[in-house]
């Protein structure tokens, strides 16, 4: 493990794990760390040695004099760029691949447009960025969804209440409710979670751009997607995903929450 020591923005901690030589950085979805990946032994990480980051309010990294004000602000999308550049600082510069789930999506996306020309590999399940979550754009950007988003973080019946409602309205099913009660359960995760949503507020790819610079790098792709998946379904992107020459698309008898042990198997048994 390490950190990166990124000016204007803080400690970001790193986990170090896979027996492979190539170099890949990873970005987790909410909820994980750094770590989420090491399930992935034998498709993933036999070829490559994953650097894993904790997003903040996660794991180990650390903002560092930020106020309030500047966390619901949000994150400049320029300071992405940082976790390469420091990642280089001490691990030299060079090739290097990227993996993401969910929301980290976004993260990685980003690097594949300061980047493009370094990049061999981008691996994405599940991902936020390509389309974004209409939920989390009304949460973050929307008067009355930041007023209700603040309220029931303050409160210990709102946030639970309106979880149970979108669940009856099958706007999440089952899991998706138990994983998300799961992180609202406590005033400190309630607290958490909307710190984290704001401050990635303004880390969104340039879609049009990234798919161009896929195409141009000759970026090998691959996208997973859970068949059951109600956050970030495949069937929304289909025409962002035929636009990327050679992509490799998987959708998967999983639902959002992808990263296990199955698919694990599942991506053994394609090689």
């Amino acid at each position: 493990m390490g950190y990166l020591q990124i000016p204007g923005l803080g400690k970001v901690h790193y986990h170090e794990y896979g027996s492979g030589d190539k170099p890949m950085l990873a970005f987790h979805g909410y909820g994980m760390t750094g770590r989420q990946f090491h399930v992935l032994e034998q498709s993933v990480l036999s070829l490559y040695h994953v650097y894993g980051f904790d997003h903040f309010f996660h794991g180990w990294s650390e903002l560092e004099g930020w106020s309030e004000k500047q966390i619901l602000s949000g994150m400049p999308r320029e300071l992405v760029k940082q976790y390469a550049e420091e990642w280089f600082k001490i691990h030299g510069r060079q090739r290097i691949s990227l993996m993401a789930y969910s929301i980290g999506a976004n993260l990685a996306l980003i690097l594949v447009e300061e980047y493009p020309e370094l990049i061999d590999e981008l691996i994405l399940m599940a991902p936020d960025g390509l389309e974004g979550y209409k939920v989390f754009k009304f949460l973050q950007h929307e008067l009355m969804g930041k007023l209700l988003f603040r309220t029931a973080t303050k409160s210990k019946w709102l946030a639970p209440m309106l979880l149970k409602m979108v669940r009856r309205f099958n706007f999440i099913d089952d899991s998706l409710y138990t994983i998300a009660y799961n992180e609202i359960d406590t005033p400190k995760k309630r607290h958490d979670v909307y710190y984290s949503i704001n401050l990635i507020k303004h880390l969104k790819p340039d879609i049009p751009k990234v798919v161009e610079l896929i195409n141009r790098y000759h970026i090998k792709s691959t996208f997973i997607f859970g068949k059951d998946d109600m956050l970030f379904p495949m069937k929304t992107v289909v025409p962002i995903l035929d636009q990327i020459k050679n992509a490799q698309v998987h959708e998967v008898p999983m639902g959002h929450w992808l990263v296990t042990h199955a698919l694990d198997t599942y991506l053994i048994n394609l090689s």
